[in-house]
């Protein structure tokens, strides 16, 4: 009987329900959670609390090789999660939209990329690890037991991000959000180094039409079936 721990790569651009699907998943069977956006995300916030450009390459990659980030869940529906950095917490200073905006800044930086990899790889734990990022399958775990691209249309990722952010009481409209997602979608496709695409044997999952029920029934039902888990109760 194999001992290899089961890595589950859920890729997708910004707004696609990565994160929620993710966190869903993972309370079902118990596995750990990779959260790599929030790691890029992290880095830009560090960088801008430590007044370092978001184009300088070499101090980007020694602030990221010494980040102190704690992953803790929560029992909140809305923040599954709670991120720490140096031990503070910025859960929601991260979520911001200029936060992912640096995020899509500082990520296709090689030596910044680099910097993180280990530690990424050394998130994988028993009993498993769900990865979600945008080249989680593609280049991290190209050895992933399930590969899962989660997309939608950008008109479907602006409406949830509106809707999310207004149930938070910050202020936004959806054709602002419409223009982020899109350029940020540009440059994600169109970066040098490690590009959003799907991985050529990852399931492609579109959810522009479906609930998040029937996003996390799909997902649950390809992980089943390509690695007959049937772990927790939770959905």
């Amino acid at each position: 009987m194999s001992n290899r721990i089961p890595v589950i790569a859920i890729d997708g651009p910004s707004g696609s329900g990565k994160g929620a699907i993710t966190h869903r998943l993972a309370k079902h069977l118990g596995f750990h959670i990779l959260d790599s956006g929030a790691l890029y995300r992290l880095i830009g916030l560090a960088a801008r609390m430590n007044d370092v450009e978001l184009d300088a390459e070499p101090e980007l990659a020694r602030l990221a090789a010494d980040l102190s980030i704690e992953f803790e869940p929560t029992d909140d529906a809305e923040e599954p999660i709670r991120i720490l950095l140096d031990g503070q917490d910025v859960t929601l200073k991260i979520r911001s939209d200029e936060a992912g905006s640096d995020a899509s800044r500082v990520s296709p930086y090689p030596r910044v990329r680099g910097a993180i990899r280990k530690l990424q790889r050394d998130c994988i734990r028993p009993p498993g690890l769900i990865a979600d990022g945008r080249d989680m399958g593609t280049v991290v775990f190209t050895d992933a037991d399930v590969k899962i691209y989660l997309t939608a249309s950008a008109e479907a990722r602006a409406k949830r991000r509106y809707k999310q952010l207004k149930g938070k009481d910050i202020n936004v409209n959806v054709a602002d959000l419409f223009l982020s997602i899109q350029q940020r979608d540009e440059r994600d496709m169109n970066r040098e180094v490690a590009p959003l695409k799907a991985a050529e044997d990852a399931i492609i999952v579109d959810s522009t039409e479906l609930s998040t029920d029937e996003v996390f029934a799909r997902v649950l039902e390809i992980v089943t079936e390509n690695i007959g888990l049937n772990r927790g109760t939770n959905q």
